[in-house]
């Protein structure tokens, strides 16, 4: 569906945790349990490798092996952890991933024309779609919000998302 080697973030991390180089990871999947389908991750540039990973509090705690110390650990801080996006599981029938729609077009079901899908949320009820409409002269883009399911949002592939009229705000 998407460019292959498009890196996709998995994780951010947000900080040491202890003295043996263990960091705290910024979570942007499924949980700390999927972080582990990956042996390597591009940090930055620099490829580090996972050694363990467990869910903590708000995110996971993980070490690496190039990580040794405290200070190795927090000098990584807010680095993003990423693969390609061909690394990812194949998707089943009507799955997606977040990443393959931010981006793509917009049209509505009569249609119109109506912008790009500028985020995915999910606020625990199912994700939701964040459209955004360009604005008009001089004025900025207005953004508005469609539940991803089969009503709403009755059609989308790698080409783009197709909204129901009755969702276009």
């Amino acid at each position: 569906m998407a460019d292959a080697h498009r890196p996709v973030t998995l994780a951010a991390i947000a900080g040491a945790h202890g003295v043996r180089g263990e960091v705290r990871l910024k979570l942007f999947g499924e949980g700390a349990e999927a972080l582990r389908a990956f042996s390597v991750f591009d940090a930055g540039g620099r490829t580090l490798t996972l050694k363990s990973v467990r869910p903590a509090n708000q995110g996971a705690v993980a070490s690496f092996a190039e990580v040794a110390d405290r200070s190795a650990a927090e000098a990584l801080r807010g680095t993003v952890l990423t693969v390609p996006r061909s690394a990812l599981p194949a998707l089943g029938e009507g799955e997606y991933y977040h990443h393959d729609l931010i981006g793509l077009p917009c049209v509505s079901s009569d249609g119109q024309a109506i912008g790009h899908v500028a985020a995915v949320e999910n606020f625990g009820a199912g994700d939701i779609l964040e459209i955004e409409r360009p604005g008009d002269a001089g004025k900025k883009p207005v953004r508005f919000m469609v539940p991803m399911n089969a009503r709403a949002v009755p059609a989308w592939d790698e080409n783009g998302v197709t909204v129901d009229a009755a969702f276009v705000e």
